[in-house]
């Protein structure tokens, strides 16, 4: 989902909060960069006006340079913004943008393929990570995921809201993955989501539909109780293990 706007254009359908914090960040960011804002750009959830409760409100700020003045009258906006909206900025030079899209191919393929443009011009257009780099980032990134969930299953295994909370943390990077790997095999999803889904039901048939749909709740509604967030947990270690699996096969 991509949209070129400026920023009275058209923007995904977003809680009134979320929006109005938006365009006021914004309206500063441009009065007080200038032509050294680029682009003020909406990826995840949000781009596809489907914020939830817990979701990150995700921005990606690309600039042609990252100028002290403005910033230092920025930074108190964007930190009100992180905690009454829970805003996720990521600020990028335009000129690094080639080098990002190569070093970190999954979380920018999932940004190139699902982002709306609220301020200036699509910061992509014909740039994507070359599928070398694709298959080389999801095996790191899944086999990251599995380290770090074990080493989070053994910290949090007794407190059941936070493991909770973690699972839908964990669930972005293993869908987002997932979305790559078919993309790379030529059969891409409509969303992360149906492409995690569809993997996990072509590695394991039918396994993991129940953890897959309390992944979707821990996500909407930020809750699981401790039995069942520990085994959603196991269950997406799992996942995370068999996909590596498959993604070491690509070529």
């Amino acid at each position: 989902m991509t949209r070129e706007n400026g920023i009275a254009g058209a923007w995904p359908v977003l809680p009134p909060v979320v929006e109005r914090t938006l365009r006021e960040l914004i309206g500063s960011a441009s009065s007080l960069l200038g032509s050294e804002l680029v682009s003020v750009v909406l990826f995840g959830s949000g781009a596809e006006g489907r914020l939830r409760a817990t979701s990150d409100v995700n921005v990606l700020v690309v600039l042609r340079s990252f100028p002290r003045e403005g910033f230092d009258k920025l930074a108190p906006g964007f930190a009100a913004a992180r905690a009454s909206i829970r805003l996720s900025p990521m600020f990028v030079l335009d000129s690094e943008l080639p080098g990002v899209m190569e070093a970190f191919a999954v979380k920018f393929a999932d940004i190139r393929n699902r982002h709306c443009v609220l301020h200036g011009s699509d910061p992509f257009g014909d740039l994507a990570p070359s599928r070398q780099a694709e298959i080389g980032r999801v095996r790191q990134v899944l086999l990251n995921l599995a380290m770090r969930m074990r080493a989070e299953f053994v910290a949090q295994a007794g407190r059941g809201e936070a493991l909770a909370r973690a699972v839908a943390d964990h669930a972005g990077p293993l869908r987002a993955s997932a979305s790559v790997m078919l993309a790379i095999e030529g059969r891409p999803a409509a969303s992360p989501k149906e492409a995690l889904a569809a993997l996990a039901a072509s590695v394991a048939p039918g396994r993991f539909d129940s953890a897959l749909g309390s992944i979707s709740k821990a996500r909407e509604e930020g809750m699981l109780d401790r039995d069942r967030a520990v085994d959603v947990f196991l269950e997406m270690i799992e996942l995370a293990k068999l996909l590596y699996a498959r993604a070491s096969a690509l070529s």
